[in-house]
């Protein structure tokens, strides 16, 4: 098999002292080796990174953005083929790869504006002969961990920014489909970013560990799981480092008693099964309110059964598989103990059968639904869809403000003034009137509140150039030599 190595310097490096396996979860086959990051790799990149940043600082911002420019071009040439590497990883269908990358490419284009984005800001005669500006400048090596389900967009949420503000960095993916990792990384390379900006390093916890802990690295950007998430953020932060940590969720989609069923029940499927389920906003939790549960029910299970789950590079499909056997194992658990909680499985996509041994599983429905199951309290991470049924539209609010995530929600309705009160009662950091996945445009910023999200930033956007760049404030004066005088008073500003 094929060995996938790093990306260190300009160059693919590694000996495959120790090796990961990765897989095609579509047949369930192996299909390369993956070299796995020692100590000393690690620090390599560190060091690569370390030594290319004070050239790529002195780098003018108008090079920096040709830099951009050829990458989108690059990236929209390519789309196909770098759809078919995450396909053939993930196993997410060719149309949801292929979204996946033109997502990715509005922080390409965001950070195709650093011109702008950099400004800083001066004030004239704040006393007098004296102004006071401010600039922007990066905050050094920044180490991106990025997870399993979006390998395209979310490494080019982060490194795209990091990038464009000065800094430079070494990219960690997930070790379960890294290849398109390094594809992004030769494309940065052709658009003709110098060698040692960008800097991928495949590895488990101890490549993982070894960033969090070096002194050269001076921020942290993450995305995955809540425990994790919440455990880089601390070691991160005690190590002085700048953190954004990413976590989980379990996003909900409200229907009110108003709104429009069919389209309702079309938002729920494409919201839950999408890439399935393997997406931090698919909507998981389905809200019926007041006397809507039973036909919102029969809508969304009358349509489950027309939906085509197969290999993702048949353009028939519009499911592909999970991304491991043991974790399509696992979400397979959460169906069949459902029963024994009291809730009731509408649809069982564990009983499905499939031709390979790929890692497919089926999409479920589960109803009567409450709170102190493990189905509604878990963040399940593949097909599955509970039914929480409420009687009015506070209490619906309440359920979903008692829960521990806040990372997306939705509401169905066709009345303004509810859809506004949601705006206002609601404790989840992106919210949807009518949209059921409410990811923000790209000059917007993603991230959710409370186990969500640790740190004070979201990712891309606005956000990323306040969290890659440190604000450094000028005061200054240039007095005539006949004014100079000794004053120990503290200065004033007249």
């Amino acid at each position: 098999m094929a060995l996938v190595r790093h990306f260190i310097n300009g160059q693919e490096v590694g000996e495959p002292t120790r090796t990961g396996v990765i897989y095609n979860p579509a047949t369930g086959e192996a299909q390369h080796d993956l070299v796995l990051g020692s100590v000393a790799d690690v620090e390599s990149a560190i060091a690569a990174a370390k030594a290319a940043l004070p050239a790529w600082r002195r780098t003018s911002l108008v090079k920096r953005s040709d830099v951009f420019f050829r990458l989108r071009h690059l990236l929209k040439e390519r789309t196909p083929e770098l759809a078919a590497i995450v396909t053939s990883e993930h196993g997410k269908v060719l149309s949801d790869a292929a979204g996946e990358i033109s997502r990715g490419l509005e922080n390409v284009e965001f950070a195709s504006g650093l011109t702008h984005l950099l400004k800083g800001e001066h004030s004239e005669q704040v006393s007098t002969g004296v102004d006071v500006h401010s600039v922007k400048q990066p905050v050094g090596v920044v180490a991106c961990i990025t997870p399993f389900n979006f390998p395209v967009m979310v490494p080019l949420w982060m490194i795209a920014s990091a990038i464009a503000c000065g800094n430079t960095v070494v990219l960690k993916p997930s070790e379960k489909d890294p290849s398109a990792a390094l594809f992004l990384a030769k494309l940065f390379q052709e658009a003709g970013l110098p060698d040692g900006v960008l800097n991928v390093v495949h590895g488990d916890k101890l490549a993982v560990d070894t960033i969090l802990d070096s002194p050269d690295v001076a921020a942290i950007s993450f995305v995955g799981s809540t425990p994790i998430a919440k455990s880089i953020y601390k070691r991160a932060a005690e190590n002085g480092k700048r953190v954004q940590a990413l976590g989980g969720a379990k996003n909900h989609m409200v229907v009110m008693p108003d709104a429009d069923i069919p389209g309702a029940a079309d938002a729920a499927i494409s919201a839950a099964y999408g890439s399935a389920g393997e997406r931090c906003m698919a909507v998981s939790v389905l809200v019926a309110v007041g006397d809507v549960a039973d036909e919102l029910v029969e809508a969304v299970r009358s349509r489950m059964g027309g939906l085509v789950i197969g290999d993702g590079t048949d353009s028939a499909s519009e499911m592909g598989p999970l991304i491991t056997r043991e974790h399509r194992d696992k979400v397979a658990s959460y169906v069949t103990n459902a029963p024994a909680e009291g809730a009731t499985v509408v649809v069982d996509g564990t009983k499905q059968q499939f031709d390979n041994d790929g890692f497919f599983v089926g999409v479920s429905l589960i109803d009567n639904v409450t709170t102190d199951m493990k189905v509604y309290q878990d963040e399940i991470f593949g097909p599955v869809l509970a039914v929480v049924r409420v009687e009015n539209y506070d209490e619906a609010v309440a359920l979903i403000n008692s829960n521990q995530f806040g990372n997306g929600v939705a509401i169905f309705t066709r009345d303004g003034a509810t859809a506004r009160q949601f705006e206002f009662d609601i404790e989840v950091g992106m919210v949807g009137i009518n949209v059921p996945i409410p990811v923000p445009a790209g000059v917007y910023s993603f991230g959710g509140w409370k186990d969500s999200l640790f740190g004070d930033a979201h990712i891309y956007g606005p956000d990323s150039v306040k969290f890659y760049t440190r604000n450094k404030v000028i005061t200054t004066r240039w007095p005539k030599p006949s004014e100079s005088q000794i004053n120990l008073g503290f200065p004033s500003n007249h």
